[in-house]
């Protein structure tokens, strides 16, 4: 009995190494902490768009610079509330050195958060704001002074006077309610300007921005001449309503300003369809929410709130490096497709 429980014991340990090797392979996953490979969690609010694409080439970036792990991982839509929550929970669960995440809802992942901050997993926010839970640092763009651009820019657009459609994204997104909020701050600089609709919204997909997009303009009487400028605040929102105006052939009748980049949106400025587009940096912020996380983890202090900037860009200033490295970044170099 002793030799066959001494033998048992040998199997189980054998065991346990080899799940150990087979975690810290070249699958991507590692050791939590106790000074071993640093694996760290990076959970966006979904993963088909463009945006989260470039996002993820700059946490790939900065892994390879830092000489860690990165897992990435997140929701393949953006409405997907509960499949977020889970990937908090289980990453907090796995142990891994710390969470990098852009909260789908400002309050429905305060728990999950707290929940990894007792249990000593660090986590940075990025993109979106979360209303609470204990956090290192707030990564993303000044979401209310990039609204406030696309406000000005409109103003001018329309000149002295004219009605404006706001087509909102989701309730509960942190990041693209500041968006909204400051575009009608930048509107109301020019008072005679008046905003028809600002209570309606496009949702997560294309698909439902598109439905969003038609019934907005139809009964704001778009065919009629009754709007003169649209804003969106994300990427498939504008895109949504870039559709929609297309299928009316209101494209170059209605100012429109959208937000963030694709190729489709990108041929939209070069065509006249869009009129500007607010752009951030996701590989910069990819990158530096990545690269904060992990200066955190070795011992540094850390900004508390780093802005990672905003830039217009129309037809006129789309070729400027900057502006092209914005509109065109290097996912391909980092992810490889």
């Amino acid at each position: 009995m002793k030799r066959r429980t001494f033998v048992g014991g040998l199997v189980l340990l054998g065991s346990a190494a080899l799940g150990c090797d087979k975690k810290s392979g070249p699958t991507g996953a590692g050791s939590a902490g106790g000074g071993g490979r640093l694996r760290i969690a990076v959970i966006p609010k979904g993963t088909t768009h463009e945006f989260w694409k470039a996002v993820h080439a700059g946490a790939v970036k900065a892994a390879k610079e830092l000489d860690v792990d990165v897992v990435w991982k997140g929701p393949l839509k953006e409405d997907d509330l509960k499949s977020q929550v889970d990937l908090v929970q289980s990453f907090t669960a796995q142990g891994v050195s710390g969470i990098v995440l852009a909260p789908l809802n400002d309050k429905a992942l305060i728990s999950s958060v707290k929940g990894a901050t007792r249990a000593k997993i660090p986590v940075v926010i990025f993109d979106s704001a979360l209303a609470g839970g204990e956090t290192v640092s707030f990564v993303a763009t000044d979401n209310r002074a990039a609204g406030r651009l696309a406000g000005e820019r409109m103003a001018k657009l329309l000149g002295s006077d004219g009605k404006v459609v706001l087509l909102r994204y989701q309730e509960g997104s942190a990041s693209t309610f500041e968006r909204e909020e400051g575009f009608l701050e930048g509107i109301k600089k020019t008072p005679s300007i008046q905003i028809v609709s600002d209570n309606q919204y496009g949702g997560a997909t294309t698909e439902s921005a598109f439905s969003a997009s038609e019934s907005l303009l139809l009964a704001k009487g778009a065919d009629k001449g009754d709007v003169g400028g649209v804003f969106c605040p994300n990427e498939s929102t504008t895109f949504g309503m870039l559709l929609a105006l297309q299928k009316a052939k209101l494209t170059g009748k209605v100012r429109f300003i959208g937000f963030d980049a694709s190729d489709k949106l990108v041929e939209g400025v070069k065509s006249g369809q869009i009129d500007a587009l607010v752009l951030q940096d996701p590989l910069g912020m990819g990158y530096t929410a990545v690269k904060t996380l992990v200066t955190h983890v070795r011992g540094t202090k850390v900004e508390a709130r780093i802005d990672t900037g905003a830039s217009l860009v129309d037809k006129a200033n789309m070729a400027e490096p900057k502006i092209a490295g914005l509109l065109r970044p290097e996912i391909e170099k980092w992810l490889g497709k």
